[in-house]
């Protein structure tokens, strides 16, 4: 019996997918509605008050989860429906392309977050 990686991409797909069901709705419900309708006080587009949130460690943190478990979500469905499109002789190709472009992605976040 052959060992696959699959396991790995399987796990980080799950983990975006309740990930993104737990924090998308709040992030919707904050962004779209809290904060446009003034529920949280005068002027919350603020740049000070938005640097001031975001520089925090624990939202640092959410923040980062949730994008870079989102770019693992994307790839792994990307490569499967490439594959389930009839390219089953690129899958190697395609595979490295999604997850690179993923892990790609989590570094430029990880940097991203860490300068802010």
């Amino acid at each position: 019996m052959s060992k696959s990686n699959e396991p790995i991409w399987w796990s980080l797909f799950a983990a975006g997918g309740v990930v993104s069901a737990f924090f998308v709705p709040i992030l919707i419900i904050i962004i779209g509605i809290v904060l446009p309708f003034g529920l949280v006080g005068d002027e919350p587009f603020v740049y000070e008050r938005i640097h001031g949130a975001v520089s925090h460690p624990v939202t640092k943190l959410l923040l980062f989860f949730l994008i870079v478990l989102t770019f693992f979500i994307w790839a792994h469905r990307f490569r499967y429906t490439l594959v389930h499109m009839g390219l089953h002789k690129a899958r190697s190709v395609i595979s490295v392309f999604c997850y690179g472009s993923a892990i790609v992605g989590t570094i430029l976040t990880a940097i991203i977050l860490w300068q802010i």
